[in-house]
This record gives structure tokens, sequence and C-alpha cells, in this order.
């Protein structure tokens, strides 16, 4: 399927890049239905909180993911997650 090359074309979840059935799903158990809803999450907050339902902290790179797709629906351009790596080493460190 193709990704939404704006933020403006993504109706669904998975139309936004880097976003997958899986992590959509993720997404969905935590009350986000829409790439709206995207455009105005923390997530940093949205990655704390897969901690409860899954009972431990995912791998670090899909908080870059959520960064990435939240940096899209703010308006950004279409990156890959690993864009994010450096800027979310930076983020967790100042949350120590």
């Amino acid at each position: 399927m193709p990704k939404a090359d704006t933020a403006a074309q993504a109706r669904v979840l998975t139309d936004i890049p880097n976003i997958g059935a899986s992590i959509a799903k993720d997404l969905r158990g935590l009350g986000i239905q829409t790439p709206a809803d995207v455009a105005k999450m923390d997530p940093l907050q949205v990655y704390e909180a897969l901690r409860g339902p899954m009972g431990q902290r995912h791998d670090p790179c899909v908080l870059d993911t959520f960064m990435a797709a939240h940096a899209f629906m703010q308006g950004g351009p279409r990156q890959p997650w690993w864009n994010f790596t450096a800027q979310r080493k930076a983020l967790l460190k100042t949350q120590k």
C-alpha cells in the first residue's frame, strides 16, 4: 500500500509513513484512532503507555517510529524512522 506524501493525504493510521499494521494496532489499543490523533499525541507518552498493556518497554526504535509519524502529521516531510534516533537518544537522556 502506498503511503501518504503529506499529512493531509493520511486517512487511516497505516497511510502514515513508518506505520504498519502492528504499530497501528498498538496505537489503536492506546486510543489513538486517526492520523489527526497522531498529530496531537506526545510520542514519548505514547511510547511509555505501551509498557502497561505489554508489561515491558518496547524497543526504543518504536519511539523513533512514533516521533517520525508525529513529525510527519505535524507537516514535516516523509522521513525514515531512523532519522529520529539521535533525537530520541537526546530526549531520553533528559528523562533520566
